[in-house]
């Protein structure tokens, strides 16, 4: 981006510099020569003036009378009468001339070399070319500023907008005073809060529902097994085959619920914890030194788990941001397997979290600390999105858990599973 907007400008500035110094350098050449040409003009006047006075008075014509006015290295011409008078050097090739008339049919002709003319002429032209290049540099320094300042907030809005896509619904306070980009950024933070509360609504919508199909289909179920010992055969026949039938659409809910959940985790890939973690812990470590407190990792290595990165890093960060705004003590960012799951957890030494609102504190809008609380409802969501679950572990002091599926065998191709320690 930043050198596609450099070239843009850096051409225009060229154009600009070409069309305007093109006339600008010939119109200068040729004021340098009219400039030579006019003085030369008014001296061969003069010279003519004095000439035609002494014709006037019926004297003899004396060209020493008007040398005073030939320039140095000039060479004076005049014709009268039939006679041809002339005075000083030649001029040497191509050199500048004026002629004019006089009584009685003559002429004066005044010639100069035309060698300092034409250095004069270069010098302006060095000059024209050096304001040239100067505009030039300006233009490219104006250009370079321009197109770091116009490329750093697109390179951020573009990295906004792919969080955003893959998963990542916190607001974004970093405004660039450039009316349209800032029109951008709050689109974008609409957007966020929209989609996070879709995918909230979406989340409770699937979990009510699920839990009312299988409550009705268990009832259900309880029904028909009682119908299937029924003494009639016929009605114990129909109650196995509905009772059949209830089953296999309990297992079409599972299906359904499991694709729904891949669905959201698409792009969840394996990802090993311990560098992730770290790196994320890196990117917080300034910030938790500079209220006097520590950050420690204690992951172990080879540990995997399915997760996006993306929407780890920010589900992870604002649960540290968490810590720092309401927690104590050092920050601790651990991780251990489990059968079947990863869990993650973040800690504190502060207070914890009041037993008012250990409850509801995933809920949008719960805060214990004056802050908006929407973070932890989006950190909620990300985590959910990969098709694990956040969950407040401990309350005092404040513990949260994020639980990660594993990843399976296929999913892991190149990437070396920790060998066993002991034979199977």
């Amino acid at each position: 981006m930043r050198r596609r907007i450099l070239r843009a400008i850096l051409l225009a500035v060229a154009v600009t510099g070409f069309v305007l110094g093109i006339p600008l350098g010939y119109t200068a050449l040729t004021l340098v020569e009219d400039n030579a040409r006019g003085d030369l003009t008014e001296r061969a006047q003069s010279i003519a003036t004095k000439l035609d006075d002494q014709i006037a008075n019926r004297q003899s014509l004396d060209v020493e009378a008007v040398t005073f006015a030939v320039p140095t290295g000039g060479r004076l011409t005049v014709v009268s009468s039939g006679t041809t008078t002339v005075t000083g050097p030649a001029p040497g090739p191509d050199p500048l001339t004026v002629e004019l008339p006089i009584a009685q049919q003559g002429t004066v002709r005044l010639e100069i070399p035309s060698g300092p003319m034409h250095t004069t002429q270069a010098q302006v032209a060095g000059l024209v070319l050096l304001l040239l290049a100067l505009s030039v540099g300006t233009g490219t320094v104006v250009a370079l500023v321009t197109a770091q300042t116009l490329s750093r907030p697109l390179s951020h809005v573009a990295a906004r907008a792919s969080r955003l896509g893959a998963g990542d619904f916190r607001e974004d306070g970093q405004r660039y005073n450039i009316t349209e980009l800032d029109a951008v950024s709050e689109a974008l933070d609409t957007s966020a809060t929209a989609l996070a509360r879709l995918v909230q609504r979406e989340r409770e919508l699937v979990g009510d529902v699920s839990h009312q199909l299988r409550s009705r289909l268990t009832a259900l179920q309880l029904r028909l097994e009682a119908l299937a010992d029924h003494p009639e055969p016929e009605t114990a026949a129909e109650a196995r085959a509905a009772l059949e039938q209830a089953e296999r659409l309990a297992a079409v809910l599972d299906e359904l619920l499991a694709a729904a959940r891949a669905a959201r985790a698409v792009g969840a890939e394996p990802l090993e914890l311990r560098p992730a973690l770290t790196a994320i812990a890196e990117e917080w470590r300034e910030q938790v030194k500079s209220q006097g407190r520590a950050l420690r990792v204690r992951v172990p290595d080879g540990l995997l788990a399915r997760a996006t990165p993306a929407r780890l890093r920010e589900a992870i960060g604002v649960l540290l941001d968490n810590a720092l705004r309401h927690g104590e003590g050092s920050v601790v960012v651990s991780a251990r397997g489990e059968e079947g799951t990863v869990v993650v957890e973040v800690s504190d030494g502060g207070a914890g979290v009041p037993d008012e609102l250990a409850a509801h504190i995933f809920e949008r809008g719960v805060s214990g600390g004056g802050s908006t609380g929407v973070g932890l409802a989006l950190a909620r969501a990300l985590v959910d999105a990969d098709g694990g679950r956040l969950e407040l572990s401990t309350a005092r002091p404040a513990t949260f858990a994020v639980f990660l599926p594993v990843p399976k065998a296929q999913d892991v191709v190149g990437i070396p599973w920790k060998a066993p320690s002991t034979p199977r």
